[in-house]
């Protein structure tokens, strides 16, 4: 009896003597990885630092930034014998057109910003099929918005601005009237896809032929332009601009507040659509003074009743290209 007692307590020693050994090389083997997992993560970290440095020489060689995106609308229809309609054979097209581009450039003590709007659209209309053949595409939207703005830094986040930004048509009545705000005053940039500017000191010069009657005048320029991307792909760009006149607030001043969407689909391919929203009492005057042959010295701009300057508003949804 005390011979296989004895013996089971060597069995139990010799177990724990060995159970101990293995517990050493474990412990070791970790401490080895340990070891290598740390001399990896340090050429890693180098590759990283490699990599930005890369990246810090390629953006010092690049420094504009360049894009452009658009819209294509197109619609067609026709009736044929259609006689609940009014016109039961009429036929009709519509192209509508929306170009952006910007090139950018920031620095670290300056910025420069330029930015370019195209709206343009066609339409074609026959009330019957005599006539189709002479029937052509009559110009239905015609608006140009080119914008140039410059800065010098006080902080990441405050620069002294100067900005000139024009508006007008192209094919119908270039420059006829034509927008041209020059400024000063600073510009704020809270985040990376908001950038507003606050010039107090701008004056807003006015283009127009004889027999339109436009003023230009001095004030205050606000502009706020908003690009973030969204959930789903979905690109969303807003930009507003404002002019306030201190010569005559309720008739001088005008504002424009363009929104865009964009959804990729395929290889820079999707979907997109734009909204545009305009007040300009002085455009809504000129447009009822030659509509209803009035006497602009007698009917003057403070006569125009508040349902004579509607909102102003456009609107193309259709295919998109992202370069």
């Amino acid at each position: 009896m005390l011979k296989k007692i004895t013996f089971m307590a060597l069995l139990l020693a010799g177990f724990g003597v060995l159970q101990a050994q293995t517990m050493d090389e474990l412990k070791e083997e970790k401490a080895a990885k340990e070891s290598q997992l740390s001399e990896l993560q340090g050429q890693v970290n180098a590759l990283k630092g490699e990599v930005l440095a890369i990246d810090a020489k390629i953006d010092g060689m690049t420094p504009w930034k360049f894009g452009a995106f658009g819209t294509l609308g197109l619609n067609f229809s026709q009736f044929s014998n259609w006689f609940g309609a009014g016109n039961p054979d009429a036929y009709s097209s519509t192209l509508g057109f929306t170009g952006n581009a910007f090139a950018n450039l920031n620095q670290e003590k300056y910025f420069w910003r330029n930015a370019g709007n195209l709206n343009m659209s066609w339409t074609k209309l026959a009330t019957n099929e005599a006539m189709l053949d002479s029937a052509k595409y009559e110009n239905t939207a015609d608006a140009i918005n080119i914008s140039s703005l410059f800065g010098y830094k006080f902080s990441p986040k405050l620069a002294a601005s100067t900005l000139a930004e024009y508006r007008s048509t192209i094919v119908n009545n270039f420059n006829n009237p034509g927008f041209l705000d020059i400024g000063v005053g600073v510009t704020w940039t809270p985040v990376t896809d908001l950038v507003v500017v606050f010039h107090p000191l701008n004056y807003n010069i006015v283009f127009a032929d004889e027999g339109l009657n436009y003023e230009s005048s001095l004030g205050c320029k606000v502009v706020a332009d908003y690009a973030k991307k969204l959930p789903m792909g979905i690109n969303w760009r807003s930009n507003l601009s404002a002019f306030m006149s201190y010569s005559e607030f309720n008739n001088y001043s005008n504002w424009t507040w363009v929104n865009g969407f964009s959804a990729n689909v395929w290889k820079g391919l999707g979907l997109g659509f734009e909204l545009g929203l305009r007040s300009n009492k002085q455009e809504a005057y000129n447009a009822k003074v030659a509509a209803d042959g009035l006497d602009p010295e007698v009917f003057t701009i403070g006569d125009l009743d508040s349902g004579d300057n509607p909102l102003q508003t456009y609107w193309v949804l259709g295919l998109t290209y992202n370069l």
